[in-house]
């Protein structure tokens, strides 16, 4: 714990990296300032709630994590996680879930899971993340057209149809002020302009609808004054509370029924599934990012130390409003290439939104609703990686092609942990029938470099990994031996693995050849695996069982099992 910012320490960074680290900071706040409202709005919250996530999470995750250049705040990979909750069980349901999913990762950092990324499949993230690109993309024609929507209810599907359906309401006037946004986030980037273009997109639109507010008779959209309202200490006012975020219990917030949600055994079995989820896809997007961080910056991260922190992070956050967080690689990536290189960068962040919070709330509240749609339906564009999904469907193995599809699919329809669960578990499935076709046994010619054995010999190669989906396959030729032979020789170098389900077969190989009064010699068994055999009590028996570490020393103890049987 706290690895990223003891090596920052320790380092003694000079007074132009530390300069150049709040530089990239103020950069990254002016990316994540809008990026933060729209990602909270997405998932059925306020925009407020989304700044608090930033400024909590990107200052305890930077100095508590393992990453020294990780930039943590909300993303848009847990949008398609959190409304449902949101929708089902309200703010203090989200941020209780959110508290248990930081309990889950801390735990996961303990166990030492930072590898967890590794084992993780490429066409599993490529699906899901295409599909949570999708859906949020989906869910933002309503505020981009203004259309004459109540709210999103329902599946998938049934958003979708209800969004079709209402297509004859667009209105002109949201539709107009949204594409001026979109166009604007989609052209500046080839201007080569350092100036991010969320900033230049979001002012245009927002200029646009105020100039066309007050010359224009009628013109009228939703803002985010218009829409958001807030009470605070008794006053209430439009918009986003020109307050720090404050201290309270998420369990003492509200549920959908704007009732204190309570703290219950029943409610926190509820919410772990969704816990789980949260903490699945965060440390999957933090590990992500810190190996995609250090392949730019040259850094090293430290894969628990990082869960660690994202767990405090993610326990800290709610308790001050903020929805779950992780590691943003977009965000992470614009700090490097401003210079930041030190956990300084994501704590100066986090403290431009908090003083952006104090002096522009009153300016945050003319953003249009339908300029923020335009930004996410960007956010959804890129994050779904539209290049890197057609690519693998064309040049991945059938079986990769297949799992991608599948969650993607499942991404949409029902939701990212069904897509997660089944992705993985095909790939598992997939593996293991690959895995199982290594598996095989082979039957030797008994004349090895001019070392003739009998015919009463028989000597079998087995080679692979032997575990439940593969000992079957590759021992059973050994069960049926002929008549005439009296002594099995077993080559096992090149036996990279043995599981329980293998030890049992062996357990019955060798009963089966000691009731036909048949000797056994394991050859160039690797000692761990020894080892095994021999708690299953398959240990060296004059006569019956011997090892050889080669097959000239197995031959050797071949004719001297011969021998012995002759005597006998």
């Amino acid at each position: 714990m706290f690895s990223a910012l003891k090596k920052s320490l320790k380092s003694k960074p000079s007074s132009a990296e530390i300069q150049a680290n709040i530089l990239a900071g103020l950069t990254v706040g002016v990316i994540a300032l809008p990026l933060s409202m729209a990602l909270a709005i997405a998932s059925g919250m306020a925009p407020q709630h989304g700044l608090y996530t930033a400024i909590v999470a990107g200052i305890v995750i930077a100095l508590s994590g393992g990453s020294k250049v990780n930039i943590s705040g909300p993303t848009a990979a847990f949008v398609v996680v959190l409304l449902p909750i949101v929708q089902e069980f309200g703010i203090g349901g989200l941020l209780v879930s959110g508290f248990m999913a930081g309990l889950i990762l801390v735990l996961m950092g303990i166990a030492k899971l930072g590898k967890l990324i590794e084992i993780v499949p490429y066409p599993v993230t490529v699906g899901f993340t295409a599909g949570i690109g999708v859906v949020i993309a989906t869910f933002q024609i309503k505020d981009f057209f203004g259309l004459s929507i109540e709210s999103l209810d329902g599946n998938y599907l049934e958003k979708a149809a209800l969004i079709i359906q209402s297509l004859p309401t667009i209105n002109a006037q949201e539709t107009v002020i949204g594409g001026v946004t979109l166009v604007t986030l989609l052209l500046w980037p080839k201007l080569r302009s350092k100036v991010p273009g969320h900033l230049v997109a979001l002012l245009l639109g927002t200029v646009a609808a105020w100039l066309l507010g007050h010359f224009v008779s009628g013109f009228s959209i939703a803002t985010i004054g218009s829409r958001f309202h807030y009470e605070v200490n008794g006053i209430t006012g439009s918009g986003i509370p020109p307050v720090l975020p404050t201290f309270e219990w998420p369990w003492n917030l509200d549920d959908a029924n704007g009732k204190p949600i309570g703290l219950s055994f029943e409610l926190v079995r509820l919410l772990l599934p969704s816990a789980i989820t949260i903490a699945i896809l965060g440390s999957l997007e933090s590990l992500l990012c810190a190996v995609v961080a250090d392949g730019m910056s040259g850094k090293k991260h430290n894969p628990n130390d990082e869960l660690i922190g994202q767990g405090i992070g993610n326990m800290v956050a709610p308790l001050f409003g903020g929805l779950p967080a992780t590691a943003a690689i977009a965000r992470t990536a614009a700090s490097i290439k401003a210079g930041g290189s030190l956990p300084l960068a994501s704590v100066v962040h986090s403290l431009f939104i908090l003083i952006a919070i104090l002096l522009l709330a009153p300016l945050l509240s003319y953003i249009p609703m339908a300029s923020m749609a335009a930004l996410l339906l960007v956010v959804a564009w890129n994050m779904s990686e539209a290049r890197h999904f057609i690519r693998t469907v064309k040049i991945a193995p059938r079986d990769d092609v297949l799992i991608l599809l599948l969650c993607f699919l499942l991404t949409v329809l029902f939701d990212m942990t069904v897509a997660v669960a089944v992705g993985m578990g095909l790939a598992a499935m997939l593996f293991i029938r690959k895995s199982i076709s290594l598996a095989q046994t082979t039957e030797m010619e008994t004349d090895h470099h001019d070392y003739n054995l009998p015919d009463k010999v028989a000597v079998y190669d087995i080679n692979g990994p032997l575990f439940f989906g593969s000992a079957q396959k590759a021992l059973k030729t050994i069960s049926t031996v002929t008549p005439e032979i009296q002594v099995v020789i077993l080559d096992m170098s090149e036996v990279t693995m043995l599981d329980m389900s293998a030890i049992v077969a062996m357990e019955s190989i060798v009963s089966n050849l000691d009731k036909k009064h048949i000797g056994l010699i394991i050859n160039n068994l690797q000692p761990r695996m020894i080892l095994k055999l021999r708690r299953a009590h398959i240990r060296k028996k004059t006569g019956k069982v011997a090892f050889s570490r080669t097959l000239n020393e197995a031959f050797t103890l071949a004719d001297k099992m011969l021998q012995e049987v002759r005597n006998h």
